[in-house]
């Protein structure tokens, strides 16, 4: 990331299927992304690039090593002070923790969440 995003903002999206080179392609046709392959080791996720302005608009990933737990959903990702004390806070207050908190190299830690009503989402912070 380029910029430190404020907390509490949504500051990034992406969507978790079990074959993400085929829905990339969906996303592709009916939206005009392109797709820049990620690497994660034995299979690509995808950065979806905005047609105009080049920029990184989303990510599409497979449901594969840290989404293996991930129904098929657009996940977004809200920026948090503490992803631990946050995780902490969810479970408390009667939420469930989906994936434990993690820190990926270069980007940050994040966990994902369900609230009291069953909606999902990330905590992030980034690196």
């Amino acid at each position: 990331m380029n910029y430190k995003p404020e907390i509490g903002s949504i500051t990034w999206c992406d969507l978790t299927v079990p074959d993400a080179e085929k829905i990339k392609n969906f996303y592709e046709k009916v939206i005009g992304w392109k797709s820049d392959p990620v690497s994660m080791g034995d299979y690509d996720d995808f950065s979806m690039i905005a047609p105009e302005s080049n920029k990184i608009a989303a990510g599409i990933c497979n449901a594969k090593g840290i989404n293996a737990k991930l129904p098929p959903q657009w996940l977004i990702y809200i920026t948090v002070e503490d992803v631990d004390r946050s995780a902490q806070t969810c479970v408390e207050l009667g939420g469930k923790l989906v994936t434990e908190p993690k820190t990926i190299a270069s980007y940050g830690r994040f966990c994902v969440i369900q609230d009291p009503a069953g909606a999902v989402c990330a905590l992030f912070k980034p690196e």
